[in-house]
């Protein structure tokens, strides 16, 4: 998350992985523009393109031709949403960072209202409590008994693990290490290593093009060996304190 050199630190940076979003691309950027303009913020928008097969890539170097806030980072092939967010954090240059869908099912208005509460949180993660307003009843089924057997399993009391409309202070995602899928966990994994998460109520809107990515098997069955993965995590993290350091400021030549 260090910038590189001869880049300059920005407001806020928002993280889109992409994958075959061609119909809610047009639509997306202009509603985050108006938004985000009306905050009064320098921002960026980071589309990831994970190896779309569609116009997607085309699409987002129409919008960065027409405004330069508008970043396309594309992946040589499709990764999966994790290695595109892992992506999107290291191109990113905010100083507050927001993840988001690229399916218009997350409202950007919801966005200030997620920055507001980075003033006492360092990272703070969505939940939709509408849920039945965006999704099919076997969607809501499977997100349910997927949180169920997460929180279970990683000892954690999570609302919304599968939601991934979130926003971070830069600070926190320094030296996050991201593996396939763990793009779930990334609240765990920050509580693990001290920061302070909170999980706010955003609102689900019905998806418009397309159809979702994830069903009941890889959102139960195929993230349980990633589960028992984080599990084994947090029960061999170290905790200690140093009591003392005689020469600790002495300097190395």
């Amino acid at each position: 998350m260090r910038p590189q050199s001869g880049w300059t630190m920005i407001d806020l940076s928002i993280v889109i992985p992409v994958y075959n979003e061609e119909d809610s691309l047009p639509l997306l950027w202009p509603e985050l523009r108006s938004v985000l303009e009306s905050e009064r913020l320098t921002f960026e928008i980071v589309f990831v393109d994970d190896g779309s097969r569609d116009r997607s890539a085309e699409i987002i170097r129409g919008l960065r031709e027409a405004d330069p806030r508008v970043r396309l980072v594309r992946l040589k092939a499709n990764a999966g949403e994790t290695a595109a967010t892992a992506a999107g954090f290291h191109a990113a240059r905010g100083r507050l960072v927001v993840t988001m869908d690229a399916d218009l099912q997350n409202d950007p208005h919801d966005i200030p209202g997620l920055l507001r509460h980075l003033d006492r949180w360092d990272a703070v993660t969505g939940w939709r409590v509408n849920r039945g307003a965006g999704d099919s009843a076997l969607r809501r089924l499977s997100s349910r008994v997927a949180n169920r057997v997460r929180n279970w399993v990683s000892d954690e009391v999570v609302q919304d693990s599968g939601c991934t409309f979130r926003a971070f202070r830069r600070e926190c995602l320094r030296g996050l290490v991201l593996y396939r899928g763990f793009h779930r966990f990334i609240p765990t994994l920050l509580k693990m290593r001290g920061y302070r998460v909170l999980e706010v109520p955003v609102r689900n809107r019905p998806r418009r093009f397309g159809q979702s990515k994830y069903g009941v098997l890889n959102r139960v069955f195929v993230a349980t060996a990633d589960l028992l993965v984080v599990r084994w995590m947090k029960s061999r993290m170290l905790h200690y304190e140093v009591a003392e350091d005689l020469g600790g400021d002495l300097v190395k030549e």
